[in-house]
């Protein structure tokens, strides 16, 4: 049968997505990722010394693997030069604001990098197919952001904008995947299941949405997200790519001696409050399974 492909660029076949790209198996993707990650950051103290500003956009499919590309991006960062911007539904005040006026006021000053785990482009997309914004209002952000974004970049920062995209099949699975875990339930919200049942209102709603916000000055790029390991080294890589940034050696710091002692005299340990050795438990609890195991084993 032939191969149609959705909006992912995914071929399905007999309802069944088959991604032309393998997954990365661990053994490859585990050392990358920590060469990548120290790239980072080698990156962040680029932009401390240099004052630069980065704002990096990540938007796509629910279940497209932003969250966990995110993750992997701030591991070792500092998370006072790092944030993430993941900004809840807006309030009856901000609704009666200029609609970036929300947004603006979480971009980065020199030296720092701003990750925004979904952003301003809410708008063309759930607020659009969901009907949480009028018709006006949807044709004026399409108006605006161009030339919202031409001034950021035009101010100095660095913008980057990734779309993840990945298949109606694999976001089913991941979904059912979550649904299954209950570590990871509140992943899924009414509005995430939403998808399934829109996903070509929501596809009509991406296309649009790159016609008007593909700029030359802040273009989209899109990661193919059907293996989350493929698409973390994909994106982390090319974020570096996209930096013109140098080596810069941190500051050196040096541990200095400790000074003798001299008369201090610590409190009596009764007179504090502590946290149960919960761990010596588990310890004891490991070393007599040990024991026990090595008896049955006589």
């Amino acid at each position: 049968m032939a191969a149609k492909k959705d909006s992912s660029g995914v071929a399905e076949y007999n309802g069944k997505a088959k991604s032309a790209e393998k997954k990365l198996p661990i053994d490859v993707y585990e050392p990358e990722l920590k060469r990548l990650q120290a790239e980072l950051v080698s990156m962040q103290h680029w932009v401390q010394d240099t004052g630069a500003r980065i704002v990096a956009v990540f938007e796509g499919r629910d279940a497209a693997g932003k969250g966990s590309a995110i993750k992997r991006i701030t591991e070792y960062l500092n998370p006072r030069l790092c944030r993430v911007v993941a900004l809840p539904a807006p309030t009856e005040r901000q609704r009666t604001q200029w609609y970036f006026q929300r947004y603006i006021q979480h971009l980065p000053a020199a030296g720092e990098i701003v990750l925004l785990d979904r952003s301003w482009y809410n708008r063309a997309g759930v607020e659009r197919v969901m009907g949480f914004c009028t018709s006006d209002e949807y044709f004026r952000f399409l108006h605006q952001v161009p030339t919202f974004e031409r001034l950021l970049v035009e101010d100095g920062i660095m913008l980057r904008k990734y779309w993840f995209s990945v298949s109606d099949v694999e976001q089913e699975r991941r979904f059912h995947s979550r649904l299954n875990d209950p570590m990871r339930q509140w992943k899924l919200s009414p509005m995430d299941l939403q998808s399934i049942v829109r996903w070509e209102e929501y596809s009509r709603a991406k296309d649009e949405m790159f016609v008007h916000t593909d700029i030359p000055e802040a273009p989209w790029y899109t990661v193919e997200s059907e293996h989350k390991r493929n698409s973390r080294i994909n994106v982390i890589n090319h974020l570096l790519q996209s930096i013109p940034y140098e080596h810069v050696e941190p500051p050196k710091v040096e541990v200095p001696p400790r000074p003798a002692a001299t008369n201090y005299q610590r409190p009596p340990r009764e007179q504090f409050r502590y946290v149960e050795n919960y761990a010596a438990t588990l310890l004891g609890n490991s070393k007599k399974a040990k024991k026990k195991k090595s008896k049955a084993g006589k």
